[in-house]
């Protein structure tokens, strides 16, 4: 008799003392779970194999990497995920404590047989071929931060494209009024960012994880400056080099395979750095706030835009997320705003201006799911199955996680003051904005028309 689905349901939920949010179809056609929640299916033995090795987030996620997990053909991945996020944020699941008494009593010996009798119990099942397993190196060493940015942008120029769409940009759109598509919020976010920066012509700008080239050939087409654009990703910088000459801006566009830590030749008038910073780690951030006040010139502004979580509760630790470390972004770490903002401060930084973009990347990240989704075979034949289950997984839920604030993103705007102290900004905040409200637009080179700030040249 088919019964997998509701002998294992049923073992779990005595355990925890609670109802799972999902409704489970097991390999031989049974189910259980609430009738109205989404459905996930359970393909294989080896499914639960996963879950009973690494239970939570990281053998869910190697489940569903490798198939072994699917998801009802009715049922929407965003509904999978916010019904999973909700339970485990349930105060009451949050402070569960399975001790002895729970795992030897008997609801674990029933969980404990049903696993059994349904083959749960036996060789851990290698990992997808796509979770990094072996790190080299010290953590943010050279060597070993050039290896989790190849994990994570040497996966294909063209699935990128399928992605993100013409304007090759990978982090958070502006969503104004205006923007009509994802192009032109990508456009608005660009235009903001030389806004912000002050940008005007002959100036020299540096951009730190510089991605394909998009911000620096925006600088330059539209606000006339010289720029520098650094990657560690060799298909990042490849292409990159293919559209500035495409553009013709090879004379005033450099873009380098190099490491921020490397770059030798400052001053800069401004510089950028856009989705970076994430990978830095809390340990080496004053190195890197630290460097790049070194190559700002006194008087020159810092655009720093970069994903932040929640500040912690007294007593808890930061605690990576297993499948982000594992599939997403090694080593990558989130720090709360507070602790950017001091962290500049403390380089030498002025920090004039925090803008919250929390919900436009939501926004944002779901027109990126969409594009996956509808060119879904076309990303799986480019970058393999497995490759394209983690980006849609990773995408969907990162989505949720800025729209409910769980994590924000913030672009935060610093000068170098001079040695007198200058900052070369407008007097009040008020007269900022009000520039930034009047240039907002693409600009010719020559139609800039940004404040007094020289040029370090």
């Amino acid at each position: 008799m088919a019964e997998n689905a509701q002998q294992l349901v049923r073992a779990l939920e005595g355990l925890i003392g609670r109802r799972i949010p999902l409704r489970v179809r097991a390999w031989d056609g049974s189910q259980a779970g609430p009738p109205d929640a989404p459905t996930v299916v359970l393909r294989n033995r080896r499914a639960l194999r996963r879950l009973v090795w690494a239970p939570g987030e990281l053998g869910l996620a190697r489940a569903y990497v490798s198939g072994d997990l699917e998801l009802d053909p009715g049922t929407d991945l965003y509904e999978v995920l916010d019904a999973v996020a909700a339970f485990a944020e349930d105060p009451e699941i949050r402070t569960l404590r399975l001790g002895p008494r729970q795992l030897l009593g008997a609801p674990g010996r029933r969980l404990l047989g049903t696993a059994l009798r349904q083959g749960a119990i036996g060789p851990q099942p290698a990992p997808p071929p796509e979770e990094v397993r072996h790190r080299r190196g010290s953590l943010h060493s050279r060597r070993r931060d050039r290896a989790a940015i190849s994990h994570h942008y040497d996966v294909g120029n063209d699935f990128y494209r399928l992605v993100l769409g013409s304007s090759m940009v990978y982090s958070c759109a502006y969503w104004t009024p205006e923007a009509k598509s994802l192009e032109d919020a990508q456009e608005a976010k660009l235009d903001l960012i030389c806004r912000k920066l002050g940008l005007r012509p002959g100036m020299r700008l540096l951009d730190v994880g510089c991605g394909w080239g998009s911000l620096v050939l925006h600088a330059a087409r539209h606000y006339g400056v010289e720029a520098v654009g650094v990657s560690i990703s060799t298909e990042q910088v490849a292409l990159a080099r293919r559209r500035v000459a495409e553009a013709g801006l090879a004379e005033r566009i450099e873009i380098r395979l190099q490491d921020y830590r490397e770059i030798p030749d400052g001053p800069f008038d401004a510089i950028s750095s856009v989705g970076m910073a994430e990978h830095v780690g809390s340990d080496q951030y004053l190195v890197y706030a630290g460097r790049l006040y070194e190559l700002l010139a006194p008087g020159g502004r810092l655009l720093n835009h970069q994903i932040a979580r929640r500040p912690l509760h007294p007593g808890e630790k930061y605690r990576l997320s297993p499948f982000i470390d594992h599939y997403v972004f090694p080593d990558g770490e989130l720090s709360p705003i507070g602790a950017t903002v001091s962290r500049l401060e403390e380089a030498g930084f002025e920090v004039r201006d925090v803008e919250a973009l929390r919900e436009h990347y939501g926004r944002t990240l779901r027109e990126w799911v969409a594009n996956l989704e509808a060119h879904w075979p076309d990303a799986v034949s480019l970058a393999g199955r497995g490759r394209a289950r983690v980006w849609r997984l990773y995408m969907a839920a990162s989505a949720l996680a800025f729209e409910q604030n769980r994590i924000g993103i913030n672009q935060v705007l610093a000068v170098r003051p001079t040695v007198t102290g200058a900052s070369h900004l407008p007097a009040t905040r008020a007269q900022w904005l009000a520039e930034a409200a009047e240039l907002h637009r693409p600009r010719g080179v020559g139609d800039t028309d940004l404040g007094d700030r020289p040029s370090v040249r």
